[in-house]
């Protein structure tokens, strides 16, 4: 018996090597003419059967017509990378934020795997911002935190306003929206730029501070060598490697009750692990008071993503009514989204009134749960467990869906009646938001917004106010390219609607922070909300 484990376990070893080689191969070869058309071909088919609002910005004949001209302008070989870059060009068309591709990467053993694991790239510790056509460092860790609001002069030999150009072109938002365009390719620099190259163990900025200008190399280095990677400080070492001390019964139990509150701690606030920094706490949802006493609170919601958001948002309005806050202040920028759930439990403590937070949400199939379990991107133990569970998920899913005048409709959680929570915030509300304010954060705004509950400060939101493909995302590999598709399966909006649809909730103040903001340490939207607060007394 243990013989024939073994030699199963080199049998799969083998195909499993086998099975990468192939795959990297594929991945980096010349795809012959043909086999890319018919990528774009399935890439289509694939919109076309899954996507709900697939028209919604653009016409059959216009997104016919951009995809049949791809295809006419491919007519030599190419290989998945440069593929990604010509078809990223027309997908944007679409016109739906949430549906994106991405290029393969290459496929490790686990042997590779583990040793790339030992190395660490400083740059992945740092933070942009692209504002007033500047590429800067906004957050840094460690030794590097010196670089803060540092110009990025240049990357490698290429500006960063030439590659930003470039890729503006493929960066797809909800609609005719341009204000997540602007904001989300400094956010994400490092995301297209490695899209765009693909993996690099090096790289050089050129970057400028007040007094200097100077270039920064960053490699791939093994974590052990904690100087060369200029992290990690020897009060950091001694928190990272501590001795082992051999506990008593009583302290090991103070120790595991102490671990249980720490952890539920981090859960309710959603704290964000920083690899080599345990000392850096960060979280995703803060509540903090601003001024001299507990009449201005300010909420501030990175992303609505981890942990028990639940407990956080009862003790944080049961702290404000105890406290008597008169104005909150909920900061929305840069919050990318996250659950619907959580963004419609904030929502029953910020209205007095009984409310259903979002419709059914328009779909094209009934099931839509195990649509995207049955991917072919998913794993082949996924797509077995999913057979296995399909008698008991099909039918619930069956009866969460039904059609109405032609359309398929599935019915979410957050489509029901729901009532507001006794402790309701009943005092001012201002909102800040900017063009990385998305997905759910355009959600939760569009619907304050409809309801006249709050003041917007800030910039149009990224998200669309009148809905957004999302909820249940199939990801779907493309047959030769290996490009893989994120699209959305379930089409979500509130009741709340503007008259000119594809832009998202603009703000009743339009304030867009600059490149000197940042250099004086300016936040001018929250300014501008103080100040205002402070007029109205």
């Amino acid at each position: 018996m243990r013989k024939l484990f073994s030699y199963l376990s080199i049998i799969l070893l083998l195909v499993s090597c086998n099975s990468i080689e192939t795959y990297n191969l594929q991945v980096t070869k010349q795809h012959a003419v043909q086999d890319l058309h018919a990528d774009i071909d399935a890439i289509y088919n694939q919109l076309k059967r899954n996507h709900p609002h697939l028209y919604q910005f653009n016409s059959k004949e216009t997104l016919d017509f951009k995809f049949d001209s791809l295809k006419m302008a491919i007519t030599t070989p190419m290989d998945s990378r440069t593929f990604y870059k010509q078809l990223a060009e027309v997908t944007k068309y679409v016109g739906q934020g949430h549906f994106s591709i991405t290029p393969p990467s290459k496929r490790y053993t686990k042997k590779e795997r583990d040793k790339l694991n030992t190395l660490k790239f400083g740059l992945h510790f740092l933070e942009f911002e692209y504002l007033d056509d500047a590429l800067f460092i906004v957050d840094a860790l460690g030794q590097d935190s010196v670089l803060i609001n540092a110009e990025v002069l240049k990357i490698e030999n290429e500006t960063p306003q030439k590659l930003i150009k470039k890729y503006k072109r493929i960066i797809a938002s909800d609609g005719y929206n341009t204000t997540f365009h602007n904001r989300v390719v400094g956010k994400r620099f490092l995301n297209y730029y490695t899209n765009d190259k693909g993996r690099f163990d090096s790289i050089s900025l050129t970057l400028k501070t007040s007094d200097s200008t100077f270039i920064k190399k960053y490699k791939r280095l093994n974590t052990k060598d904690s100087m060369a990677l200029g992290l990690d400080t020897k009060e950091r070492l001694a928190i990272v490697k501590k001795d082992k001390i051999k506990l008593t019964k009583s302290e090991r139990k103070a120790k595991k009750t102490e671990a249980k509150a720490l952890s539920e701690f981090n859960s309710k606030y959603g704290y964000t692990a920083i690899p080599f920094f345990p000392e850096v706490k960060r979280y995703n949802r803060n509540l903090n008071f601003v001024g001299k006493d507990s009449t201005v609170a300010l909420l501030k919601i990175k992303s609505f993503t981890r942990g028990d958001y639940e407990r956080f948002y009862d003790d944080a309005f049961a702290t404000l009514d105890s406290l008597k806050t008169k104005t909150l202040i909920i900061d929305l920028r840069n919050n990318f989204g996250g659950r619907l759930p959580e963004i419609a439990y904030l929502y029953s403590y910020l209205s007095d009134q009984n409310f259903t937070f979002i419709n059914k949400s328009e779909t094209k199939t009934r099931l839509p749960f195990l649509k995207s379990m049955m991917s072919n991107s998913k794993p082949f133990g996924v797509k077995v467990l999913a057979g296995v569970l399909s008698p008991v998920i099909a039918p619930i899913e069956f009866f969460k869906s039904s059609k109405k005048d032609g359309k398929l409709y599935y019915g979410l959680k957050q489509a029901k009646v729901s009532a507001p929570k006794a402790l309701n915030f009943k005092g001012k509300i201002y909102v800040l938001i900017n063009g990385n304010s998305f997905s759910s954060s355009s959600v939760l705004s569009s619907k304050l917004h409809g309801a006249q509950r709050a003041t917007f400060v800030g910039e149009e939101t990224g998200g669309a106010y009148n809905g957004t493909v999302a909820g249940l995302m199939k990801r779907y590999i493309l047959p030769n390219t290996k490009v893989e598709a994120r699209i959305g399966l379930l089409y979500m909006d509130t009741k709340q609607k503007m008259s000119t649809d594809g832009y998202g909730v603009k703000p009743d103040v339009k304030i867009t922070p600059t490149y000197q903001d940042r250099l004086n340490n300016i936040d001018p939207e929250l300014q501008w909300v103080l100040e205002d607060i402070e007029g109205q007394k």
